[in-house]
């Protein structure tokens, strides 16, 4: 499992992308995450899946709010990260609401899950493998703040407490 002080792994995740431009085409667009991470401050946080109950209602929707106070942290970007597609990852951030707020990264083959450490197998619900539920501080490229949830929580892993991390990093 990754730790605090290691740097992400390497890999792609895709984003769907609803307007062309900065070299980007519509639909699926493939992310170099060593690339993408390079020289910024990325507030990431990963599910289980996109429009499930707590997912829907609380998680996303706290970093959508905070956006602003993220920033204001220093942080670049928000990143959330989840086990589908990325027609699936695009069609639930417009519902969401996070056009310009929250990137919403796909991480369909649970590569970069897997890589992390940080599965969640949830097959016998019907699911397959999952990413747990946590969030992360990444600067440029490193694990700064880590924090994992226990099975079936949402604790630590709030837009709130990672507000709260970024805030003291920025001190």
């Amino acid at each position: 499992m990754i730790q605090v002080g290691d740097k992400l792994p390497g890999g792609t995740l895709y984003e769907f992308i609803e307007v062309e431009g900065n070299g980007c085409s519509l639909g699926p667009n493939a992310f170099d995450i060593e690339k993408a991470t390079a020289g910024k401050t990325i507030a990431l946080f990963a599910l289980p899946g996109a429009y499930t109950p707590t997912c829907s209602a609380k998680h996303v929707p706290g970093y959508v709010e905070l956006h602003d106070q993220l920033k204001a942290a220093g942080v670049d970007e928000i990143w959330c990260v989840s086990v589908n597609d990325a027609f699936v990852m695009g069609a639930w951030g417009r519902d969401q609401k996070t056009g310009g707020k929250v990137r919403m990264m796909a991480d369909g083959s649970a590569d970069f899950a897997r890589a992390t450490g940080l599965t969640l197998d949830l097959s016998a619900r019907g699911l397959g493998l999952r990413s747990n539920r946590y969030s992360a501080l990444v600067v440029d490229g490193v694990v700064r703040t880590l924090n994992v949830e226990g099975p079936g929580q949402f604790e630590v892993s709030d837009a709130a407490t990672l507000l709260t991390q970024a805030q003291q990093l920025a001190r």
